[in-house]
């Protein structure tokens, strides 16, 4: 019996994971050192460290990732039986360019994009592919300052263009840089330096170093939007923005305007990609902090030119705020402003689980942008246990995609979101990008290692995998 809405025909289901977090092989083929490198294991409450280089002692759970970089061929067979239309990755920049400012780039590296994307193929499945996920080379950390540096631009768009010839008739769905918009949230140096690559002093003005970085990355993305149709009129090129749309406390004005200027300042970044130009809020914004920000005009119009085809997304949570009694300004700061939402359950990690907040942020992109959209990560991480024969069993993830699908196809099948594709984070277990931890698992498929890096390795299926199978070969209507 149908429980679910039929999506539109060539739909893409598949899964979602990033390169620094389940290849491993962090030195093999010539790959330099990136971010992702020097970021140390975290767990629960336990924030990961950033090292001054890889030093010896410490654990880097990205250099084991779950070794796909060896045993894709494996994954790619489990996701065909999976029935995935497509599988969202993302490209190493280091493989390419190891130290990320080399003119000509590492042809062992191009070579395993080769593979993977040929193996995908073989198999029926599109790759859906980031260029930059929070894997800056290291190098350009160090050397120039990451995008704080406007030199990047050149190097980031000579790196897409590489790509882009290299893969043009492979590839078909391109993002720029994932989660732009994390850096929202200014104050803490992790998502700092994987958005953007910025290390910042004590004495540093974080909040103005962040907007300038944004900058360079959106005049980058909207160059490399430039580029790729260039290359490949037929390429489809979008951002990657993290919704987690954020609700008033109560009915009460400033709760209501706080609300509105947190979700301006969050979501700023997908104005720009996809309408060419800033909000005029943020101009008069940076005046009344006195910003001295390097924006020209050739920026402005590169930025009117280079606007994306979709909106890519993740989506995991909603956030909740309140004003100030006399406020005037609404200075919203992520997360200081941030309030418990007495409606909804959380995850172990603290995040909020609602899926309504899916069909909202979903209805309130289309309205606001009137671009095609992609989920390219929406999951459930959680502490599973593996049985004694092998088996484990994820009613608690099986109940999380339930309920965000169903709030999916209602968007589409009710509110005429116009959508290409749902794509879950972590298909298969990974490193966690924001505690280092394996023990925070996501995927459909079970990876036989430990927070160490310890075990087999080994690849099991999940009760969430034939669920998943099921939805997808019933196109959304068996949930």
């Amino acid at each position: 019996m149908a429980t679910g809405y039929k999506m539109p025909k060539g739909f893409l289901w598949g899964g979602a994971v990033a390169a620094h977090q389940l290849e491993g092989g962090w030195q093999e083929g010539g790959k330099g050192v990136s971010i992702a490198d020097v970021m140390t294991a975290g767990r629960n409450g336990v924030p990961r460290k950033v090292t001054d280089g890889v030093k010896p002692g410490e654990i880097y759970p990205n250099h084991w990732g779950n070794d796909f970089y060896h045993r894709y061929p494996e994954d790619d067979q489990l996701f065909e039986e999976m029935g995935f239309k497509c599988f969202r990755t993302s490209i190493a920049w280091t493989r390419i360019f190891p130290n990320g400012d080399e003119e000509e780039p590492n042809e062992a590296g191009l070579k395993f994009y080769d593979d993977l994307f040929d193996d995908l193929l073989a198999h029926h499945i599109q790759p859906v592919i980031t260029l930059s996920h929070f894997e800056i080379p290291y190098h350009l950390v160090k050397e120039y300052g990451g995008f704080g540096n406007r030199k990047m631009i050149d190097f980031f768009v000579h790196f897409a263009k590489t790509v882009f010839k290299r893969y043009k008739n492979k590839v078909k769905y391109w993002m720029t840089f994932n989660e732009i918009n994390n850096q929202t949230a200014w104050s803490d140096p992790h998502p700092l330096l994987q958005n953007s690559g910025l290390e910042l002093g004590k004495d540093d003005n974080w909040e103005q170093a962040m907007y300038q970085a944004a900058h360079y990355e959106l005049v980058a993305s909207a160059l490399t939007v430039q580029a790729g149709h260039a290359i490949n009129p037929d390429f489809q090129i979008g951002c990657m923005i993290a919704m987690c749309p954020i609700y008033p406390l109560t009915a009460k004005p400033s709760d209501v305007m706080m609300a509105e200027r947190a979700m301006q300042k969050r979501y700023w970044f997908g104005d720009v990609h996809c309408q060419g130009e800033y909000p005029k809020w943020l101009p008069k914004y940076f005046e009344r902090k006195g910003f001295d920000m390097d924006i020209t005009a050739a920026d402005l119009a590169t930025l009117k030119a280079g606007t994306v085809d979709y909106v890519g997304f993740s989506y995991y949570m909603s956030f909740v705020t309140k004003g100030k009694d006399g406020d005037t300004d609404y200075d919203f700061k992520e997360p200081d402003d941030f309030v418990e939402n007495p409606y909804v359950e959380k995850s172990d990690w603290g995040w909020q689980i609602d899926p309504t907040g899916l069909r909202y942020a979903m209805n309130w992109m289309q309205d606001r942008w009137h671009l095609p959209q992609f989920i390219v990560e929406n999951g459930f991480g959680a502490y599973d246990k593996k049985e004694a024969d092998g088996s484990v069993h994820d009613d608690y993830r099986i109940s999380y995609f339930h309920d965000h699908i169903k709030a999916m196809e209602e968007a589409v099948a009710l509110d005429g979101v116009d959508l290409i594709g749902y794509t879950p984070w972590g298909c298969i277990d990974l490193v966690s990008a924001s505690t280092g931890e394996m023990a925070k698992r996501y995927g459909f498929i079970y990876v036989d290692a430990d927070d160490n890096g310890q075990g087999s390795f080994d690849r099991s299926k999940k009760d969430s995998f034939d669920w998943y199978k099921k939805v997808i070969a019933s196109n959304g209507e068996d949930l």
